[in-house]
């Protein structure tokens, strides 16, 4: 099964407008020169406060698109602070990051408000990124995959099988996620087997086999070569390596 990898950066609360500017001009001067067929999926999903920014210096580069970090599952009204679906979309944007670790521990994001946001950007017409991933004290006490089974299952409560093959789910270990510890690739490809089961069972194998399902959790461009060769694996969702355009370039690069 060919599944197109993703590499995504994550910018979390990093980088005003001119940061963005310089980072975007970076990404854009290091992959203007690769063969557009054989590159991954590049996705950035900045700050709300850049969002408009970078779109306008990527609109017309069909080589990298926009993703948001979040969204409410409300599509309009008294949700102070919030930002809907259809905000986002009037920016372009292509993804949208969803139950993020910390989302859910920060704060309190719930699996039926990850699973009712997935809703709100099927119907938008937009890609959800779904995250899961478990603790150092879940995985040391073994019970990493039933937990990521239960992530899953009630993300994707309620999706059509069309609507899954569209999405992309995100394996984050949370031990690993800005700690500069990485899950061992073989590990990791196969948490993301599990995974793949997990929907196999919820809808079919065929489905399975479509759906992308990445790896985030101190991704870098020294381990993204031995990443990328596991069969499970269909990319990365970068945090900190995609905050600056060369080591962002480089795991692009280490994609192909």
């Amino acid at each position: 099964m060919s599944r197109r990898p993703i590499i995504a950066g994550n910018w979390k609360m990093h980088n005003n407008k001119a940061q963005a500017k310089e980072l975007i001009e970076g990404i854009l001067a290091g992959i203007k020169d690769l063969d557009a067929d054989k590159m991954p999926e590049v996705v950035v999903a900045p700050t709300y406060t850049a969002l408009w920014q970078v779109h306008d210096l990527i609109k017309n580069e069909p080589k990298i698109a926009l993703s948001a970090q979040n969204v409410s599952q409300f599509a309009k009204g008294a949700y102070t602070g919030e930002i809907s679906i259809d905000m986002l979309a009037d920016f372009g944007v292509k993804f949208v990051i969803i139950g993020h670790s910390e989302r859910r521990q920060m704060f309190n994001e719930t699996d039926e408000a990850i699973n009712e946001k997935a809703k709100a950007i099927l119907d938008a017409g937009l890609i959800p990124i779904i995250c899961c991933g478990e603790t150092l004290e879940q995985r040391e006490a073994g019970v990493t995959d039933s937990h990521i089974e239960g992530q899953i299952t009630k993300a994707l409560a309620n999706l059509t099988a069309d609507e899954v093959i569209k999405s992309v789910i995100a394996y984050e270990p949370i031990w690993a996620i800005g700690t500069g510890k990485s899950c061992d690739a073989v590990e990791a490809n196969r948490t993301i087997g599990e995974i793949r089961k997990v929907v196999a069972k919820l809808y079919s194998q065929d489905v399975a086999d479509k759906i992308r399902i990445l790896y985030g959790g101190s991704v870098k461009p020294s381990t993204i070569v031995e990443q990328m060769a596991q069969p499970e694996i269909d990319g990365g969702l970068i945090g900190g390596a995609s905050l600056e355009a060369e080591s962002f370039v480089a795991l692009v690069k280490g994609a192909m």
